[in-house]
């Protein structure tokens, strides 16, 4: 049997790649998807032997996935690709043929991380093979500063493939929920008809209730503001870049580039790991941020607090958004301290364990446990939530937080 990860890349590999034979004996078919699912060990007791498509698909994962210190059953499964970029290569083709790309992303990701497979993507031949995603992408970043000066162009090529698609993703619907709360912000008591804040109208006037017209006369209206083209709100992303941090990074530069083409938001993006990099005047390119972190390495977030808290000049405007599994390298306490005194200032601050789909890292509770009890929750957020969340901070109401899994 193989591991747990192995066996749900297998069991999803099985059952996404191709849609069910459809076979005469349903028996025969059960056999055959547990068969690939358990690898053809020994202790497998199917008897089912594969062929064709099913024998090759078998092959491209016991090739990741197969145990070399267990005895074999008909066909020798070992892990193993070798160090040869062509045979890797080849894998990396048949597994796209085979699978869907979201089972080819999780295959990529366990031959990196089993295999010691990272070495060999710093080869352009290799990254035009590779499925691009978040992970991918975090493993080049952390690369970057070994690859020859052959590979970087493409290396780029792959990670502006991914971000283009994270920005088709999320910048529309970001950009329009942010627009309205920013709206909803700045309220106006005289209102357009077609401005009005009809549930808040209504709220605010249900003592005028008539009942014998069944009614609300409204004696005050209620009605958003209309944009203006001035700066109304300042958002500042500060983002570790430990090596966990990986897909974070990479969702919180897309949402910055998004948040700075908004001119009635001002965005700061400040990096940190145990130095502080301001990566600000990069924003109109999300790859370029990118390419400015360098990940891994120790953790201050005290000191990234610092810059972020010197340049706020309008607290009661400023949304400060901290996004880290808060395993802190600097002052502990002093980190506390300045949390607490950009939220007596009126600063909303926001204090995100990861940005990612993968939810919650592993993270330093004790200091989650002091952030929210200065009023300043953390937790996981997925790319999808975030633009609530931010909504959510930038009306000054509480926040969205997910429920514990």
């Amino acid at each position: 049997m193989t591991d747990t990860t192995a066996g749900q890349a297998q069991v999803q590999a099985q059952t996404q790649v191709q849609a069910p034979v459809q076979a005469a004996d349903p028996a025969r078919e059960r056999l055959r998807r547990w068969r690939l699912v358990l690898g053809g060990d020994q202790a497998d007791g199917t008897g089912c032997t594969l062929t064709g498509r099913d024998a090759a698909m078998d092959g491209a994962l016991a090739a990741l996935y197969g145990k070399a210190d267990k005895p074999q059953a008909g066909r020798e499964r070992s892990a193993g690709l070798g160090a040869s970029a062509p045979s890797v290569a080849r894998w990396l083709g048949d597994i796209r043929d085979y699978f869907p790309s979201s089972v080819v992303q999780v295959m990529q990701r366990d031959a990196i991380d089993r295999l010691g497979l990272a070495s060999l993507l710093l080869e352009p031949e290799m990254l035009q093979a590779v499925e691009p995603d978040v992970h991918l992408v975090g493993t080049l970043l952390s690369l970057h500063k070994a690859m020859p000066e052959t590979t970087r162009e493409t290396a780029r090529a792959v990670v502006r493939k991914v971000v283009e698609e994270l920005e088709k993703r999320l910048a529309t619907r970001t950009r329009a929920t942010l627009a309205g709360a920013l709206d909803r912000s700045a309220r106006v008591r005289r209102p357009r008809h077609h401005d009005i804040d009809w549930n808040r109208t209504i709220a605010a006037n249900l003592k005028h209730y008539l009942p014998e017209y069944r009614t609300v006369v409204p004696e005050r209206l209620i009605g958003y503001g209309r944009a203006a083209r001035s700066v109304k709100k300042e958002v500042v992303l500060c983002i570790d870049q430990s090596g966990s941090m990986a897909a974070s990074v990479v969702y919180a530069s897309v949402f910055g580039a998004v948040l700075a083409s908004m001119r009635s938001i001002s965005t700061r993006l400040v990096v940190f790991d145990t130095a502080v990099v301001d990566l600000t005047d990069q924003l109109d390119d999300p790859v370029d941020v990118l390419f400015g972190t360098q990940l891994g390495g120790g953790t201050d977030i005290n000191r990234a607090l610092a810059y972020c808290q010197g340049r706020i000049t309008r607290p009661a405007e400023t949304v400060v958004v901290l996004i880290s599994d808060l395993y802190e390298g600097g002052i502990r306490d002093e980190m506390l301290k300045r949390v607490a005194a950009m939220k007596a200032s009126g600063v909303q601050f926001v204090a995100l364990l990861a940005l990612s789909d993968e939810g919650a890292p592993a993270y330093d509770r004790e200091h989650a446990a002091a952030l929210a009890a200065l009023g300043a929750p953390a937790f996981a957020c997925t790319p999808d939530l975030f633009p609530e969340v931010m909504a959510a901070a930038l009306e000054k109401r509480p926040l969205p937080i997910p429920d514990p899994v």
